[in-house]
């Protein structure tokens, strides 16, 4: 029975105790704390099993200020209070976790640098301070944090924030994987430092201690501790240097008068002083300043001596220099009119050119008593209307010597429709950008003086050929000086006739004299005249009696076969004259007349509407003869296109060849027209008639079909010009009527039209001022302004036809041109400090603006009107630059020693001055270490060594971290202990 029962009993038992495990109740998860780590505990393994790619994969974020660092993070509560659990962990970028951490990484996390550690953990409550305050509860959520990485045998530190927020405090542990325990601690002094704790040997003393003896004499004895210092240096920013400028000159003479104050103002030393925009602005620099990060090596002191001989250091005698721009926030940023500069200005100019299309009238635009149109918007405050007359008075004041016009011209340039740097339009131009004011009146005023007073016009030629490239107005200027030069001679001319004639006169009467003075200046204007072209002081009786004297003259030259040559500039080769067989002479001949652009639109225009009539040219006007036959000429060329043209070279000819004729003036006038039968037998007969064989002349040729026709005009012409020389001739251009034209012209041009040829002229204008810039071999800034003169001549291209078909399209293609030029203009500033900064370092100039320009030129098509975007662009960094031993020197030069005022507001007391400036932060790490493979419970070195420590074979038992200054001094320690 026992034996039969006892199986029985068994399955009973175990048929209960199957029942009991279906409905087993765990007491151990019973309390909430041991339910918070388990909670802690699950969420742990299910960031160990993704892994750092899964977990990026899954949308963990990117640390601010560092793309290699990473965090994801989970909410937990406990009973009344909730928690916030972040992992941050490092990968590379090509998405491999990384296999250490950099001690000196500037992106690295407050608690990477604190504590040396890579992937770790942070529980912060969820308040306002997000910081325990409660010691017993941050000790207790630190043990909680710590079971449940050790329950998944997680070797990440975690770490929890204590105290006050403003001391930024924390505590930490990590379970090395081994019998090891280490322990994390930061707290911070925000103020009065001990004195001790400000120098390097206070430091030593402070890490040491914290394993011996309290006892121990250090100066006694020596302790290998490793040392590595990290020092921050910062120049002074642009705006800390405004505002001691302006204590100074508060502090200076305060008698001075408010005029004497603004030239001194003036007369302050900026930075693009001697760069070409400083003319029109005072640009900000772009570089705020620069941080030098200068790092000592890892090295091993004993005593305090050494630290002390440390203090003292040059920080020349560091390993390692790192240079770090500052970056003006501007930069990232659009203006929207909030800086001063071309961009801005020409802006105001494109809105200007869009209110202009309504209005008829330039009186209609802006008025005289108004100097600013309600329509034009403009970042500054516009100076009066006596500053403005001022400046223009200056501006025809400054002297008559002539500017350089290729000076800072691209070669693209000439491609844009408008006027050179240095003229006198494109300075107009460039001063309305700054007065935001676009009347003409006060300009024109000031030409009407100088074409009065006969003043030759400031900044344009008085000679040469009319550049019809140029805009319009340019062109005009330039033919006005001209006719002004010309008039200039004239008078001198008609001066000196009336000084001569009183010196010879002086016996005479004073009633007499006046009347022989009469007569003779009747008689003086009179010859003059042949030498005007002016149809508006010019009657019959002056005509009648210019051509009876050249009928006179002519039949002069018939009578005397040989009569003398008259206005030869030479021989013209071997050519002989066909009837007389003597050499042929070229004349001195008058230069065409001077034509703009209109004036050739003009011509043009006659040429379309006669060119192919049948009308006899003797019945029409001549305006339309001599556009007849400019058609005929233009073709071959452009010097060709006038009537009196053609009359005055067949004048000069016959002067210079008294026994011309006709075929002799076309073979040298048009050779085309001749057509020689023998060419070589020809030109050997003319070459031989100089030694006197006559058997082969005269040489064989006939005039062309279109010559020899019956009633041609060029022969008719032949035979009704007179034989005169070219001083002799009535001037082909007529300096009064086309003065008078063109001034009349800039009184009543379009505001449209204006506004047109000034917007054309200040792209122009601003961008050969920028091309002027210095900024050494940065070919990235030359390519992009290149490509600004491309978009600048596809933009305005619309702007130099006659009607622009589009307007409202038109004015928003030029705004988004001011924002392409907005960028370049930022880019050739950066370009132009770097260079002035880093003369002798160019080195170091291309590789800061190579960061900077690849980091720029994607964000210059962002839409500035994006609010998200202009965030982010506010927030530009470049990278950091090492500096070689060669560049020190020039580097160290950028820490100029500070003036009287920087220094009293500085106490000095941390030592390794650089320039008088000491570190802005010293940073500083000691550490020491223990021989691992002391005894059997060091079994697992290998993890220690795997764990990250920079010792394979050395476990860090003690670690400190310092950083601060003299005012403000923040401790981290680490402690690794077998617990």
């Amino acid at each position: 029975m026992a034996s039969t029962s006892r199986p029985n009993s068994l399955q009973e038992d175990d048929d209960d105790a199957e029942e009991e495990v279906q409905h087993f109740d765990d007491f151990t998860l019973a309390s909430s704390w041991e339910r918070f780590i388990s909670d802690i505990e699950a969420t742990c393994r299910q960031w160990l099993a993704d892994g750092p790619k899964n977990l990026v994969e899954k949308g963990a974020v990117t640390v601010e200020d560092s793309k290699n660092l990473f965090k994801v993070k989970y909410d937990l509560k406990n009973v009344t209070k909730s928690y916030c659990m972040e992992f941050y962990f490092q990968i590379d970028d090509n998405g491999s976790q990384r296999a250490g951490v950099d001690h000196w990484n500037s992106i690295s996390h407050d608690l990477q640098l604190c504590f040396g550690v890579k992937d770790f953990l942070l529980i912060a409550p969820q308040s306002a301070s997000g910081v325990l305050l409660d010691t017993p509860e941050s000790s207790k959520l630190l043990s909680s944090v710590a079971i449940a990485l050790s329950n998944c045998a997680s070797l990440w530190p975690a770490f929890v924030p204590v105290h006050d927020p403003s001391r930024n405090a924390y505590i930490g542990i990590q379970n090395m994987g081994t019998v090891f325990t280490r322990r994390f601690e930061a707290d911070r002094i925000g103020s009065q430092v001990p004195v001790k704790l400000m120098h390097l040997e206070g430091l030593y003393e402070l890490f040491v201690s914290k394993f011996v003896y309290s006892g121990v004499d250090f100066s006694m004895h020596t302790f290998k501790v490793h040392f590595m210092m990290r020092l921050t240096y910062e120049t002074f920013t642009s705006d800390e240097d405004d505002e001691n400028n302006d204590i100074d000159e508060f502090m200076g003479d305060k008698a001075d008068t408010a005029e004497h104050h603004g030239s001194e103002s003036r007369n302050k030393v900026h930075w693009d002083d001697d760069c070409p925009w400083s003319e029109w602005y005072s640009a900000e620099d772009p570089l705020r300043g620069f941080e030098l990060v200068v790092t000592w090596a890892d090295r091993t002191v004993e005593n305090t001596l050494e630290m002390a001989e440390l203090e003292n250091a040059t920080p020349h005698e560091a390993e390692k220099w790192i240079l770090h721009p500052v970056l003006s926030p501007y930069l990232g940023e659009p203006s929207h009119g909030k800086r001063i500069d071309f961009s801005s200005q020409l802006l105001c100019l494109v809105e200007a050119l869009g209110t202009s299309f309504a209005a008829q009238f330039m009186e209609d635009f802006v008025s005289v008593e108004n100097s600013s149109s309600e329509s034009l918007k403009t970042s500054v405050v516009i100076p009066p209307p006596t500053v403005l007359d001022r400046v223009i008075k200056d501006l025809f004041h400054e002297g008559s010597k002539l500017p350089n016009f290729t000076k800072g011209e691209h070669r693209l340039s000439r491609a844009l429709k408008a006027a050179p740097l240095e003229s006198l339009f494109t300075q107009f131009c460039l001063h309305s950008l700054w007065f935001g004011n676009c009347n003409i009146r006060e300009f024109v005023r000031e030409v009407r003086w100088c074409w009065e007073e006969s003043q030759p016009l400031p900044k344009m030629p008085i000679d040469g050929s009319i550049d019809l490239s140029t805009c319009l107005i340019h062109q005009k200027l330039h033919l006005l000086a001209i006719c002004i030069e010309k008039n200039r001679e004239m008078n001198e001319e008609f001066l000196d006739c009336i000084g001569s004639d009183d010196s010879s006169d002086a016996s005479v009467s004073v009633e007499e004299n006046h009347k022989v003075d009469k007569r003779r200046n009747r008689s003086s204007k009179a010859d003059l005249q042949r030498k005007r072209d002016s149809s508006i002081a010019e009657d019959t009786s002056n005509q009648l009696r210019f051509e009876r004297k050249a009928e006179s003259k002519n039949s002069v030259n018939q009578i005397r076969t040989d009569a003398f040559r008259r206005g030869s500039a030479g021989p013209v080769g071997t050519m002989m004259l066909l009837k007389s067989h003597q050499p042929l002479h070229a004349p001195f001949t008058q230069d065409p007349p001077l034509m703009t652009e209109d004036m050739h639109e003009e011509r043009l225009q006659a040429v379309e509407a006669f060119g192919d009539s049948l009308v006899s040219l003797n019945s029409l006007p001549v305006e339309v003869n001599m556009a007849w036959l400019s058609a005929k000429t233009f073709l071959a060329s452009w010097r060709r296109t006038s009537y009196y043209l053609v009359i005055a070279d067949m004048s000069a000819f016959k002067a210079a060849n008294p026994n011309a004729v006709f075929e002799d003036f076309i073979r040298w006038h048009s050779p085309g027209d001749w057509e020689s039968s023998e060419p070589e037998a020809a030109e050997a007969s003319a070459g031989s008639s100089t030694e006197g064989s006559k058997d082969k002349w005269p040489p064989h040729g006939r005039l062309s079909k279109r010559m020899s026709d019956q009633g041609n005009l060029w022969r008719k012409s032949w035979n009704d010009a007179p034989a005169l020389q070219a001083d002799d001739q009535k001037p082909l251009l007529d300096p009064n009527r086309e003065g008078e034209k063109i001034l009349h012209y800039l009184e009543t041009v379009r505001p449209h039209q204006l506004l047109e040829q000034m917007v054309c002229t200040a792209f122009r204008g601003a961008a050969d001022t920028l091309n002027q810039t210095n900024f050494g071999d940065m070919r990235q800034m030359t390519s992009k302004l290149e490509q600004l003169y491309l978009i600048i001549k596809s933009t305005l291209g619309v702007l130099q036809r006659n009607h622009v078909p589009d307007r409202e399209q038109t004015v928003k293609d030029l705004t988004r041109l001011c924002v392409a030029f907005e960028h370049v203009e930022k880019l050739v500033t950066v370009a132009a400090s770097l260079h002035r900064k880093f003369l002798d370092a160019s080195r170091l100039a291309q590789v800061i603006f190579s960061d900077f320009y690849s980091l720029y030129v994607p964000m210059m098509g962002i839409n500035s009107n994006d609010e998200e975007e202009n965030k982010s662009r506010t927030e530009m960094q470049v990278g950091r630059q090492e500096v070689s031993f060669r560049e020190r020197q020039m580097v160290s030069n950028l820490f100029s020693p500070p003036s009287a005022n920087q220094s009293w507001r500085k106490v000095l007391s941390m030592g390794n001055l650089l320039n008088g400036h000491e570190p802005i932060l010293r940073e500083i790490i000691f550490s020491t270490g223990d021989d691992v493979n002391n005894g059997i419970h060091y079994a697992a070195a290998a993890d220690v060594a795997a764990s990250g420590d920079r010792r394979g074979e050395e476990i860090e038992t003690h670690r400190m971290y310092v950083s601060g200054t003299s005012n403000d001094l923040r401790v981290a320690l680490s402690v690794t202990s077998c617990d």
